[in-house]
């Protein structure tokens, strides 16, 4: 199962195995906080991408189409998919403020695509 939480919410055991999956580190979290999760920020969006949508809802669907051409020759995202397939559960932690328009929700919904088809 793939979830997604704010990393501002409290963890649970619920969870599962957790990743920070933001190229910067959350403002105002401390890496004690987060010592028990995986921060891959290398399969964020590029600075370059992530600074060009700033979270503009008008952006999401171009937005959606330039990170996932990114995350075909990631690394990162070949990591992300080797852990999802290991882990009964997952949780995607971000720190954006809108719930819909990030980059975890484009991660979950490629993810949830890679799983099925294994």
């Amino acid at each position: 199962m793939i979830q997604l939480k704010r990393v501002y919410e409290a963890q649970s055991s619920e969870d599962g195995f957790c990743v920070l999956v933001d190229r910067l580190w959350p403002r105002g979290i401390s890496k004690e906080k987060l010592s028990d999760v995986l921060w891959l920020k290398e399969v964020a969006p590029s600075t370059e991408l992530r600074k060009w949508f700033a979270h503009d809802p008008e952006k999401w669907p171009a937005f959606q189409k330039k990170y996932q051409e990114e995350l075909q020759s990631n690394a990162a995202f070949l990591e992300l998919k080797a852990l999802a397939a290991a882990h009964r559960n997952i949780c995607l932690l971000y720190a954006a403020r809108d719930e819909v328009h990030n980059e975890a929700q484009v991660l979950a919904t490629l993810l949830k695509k890679v799983l099925k088809k294994a």
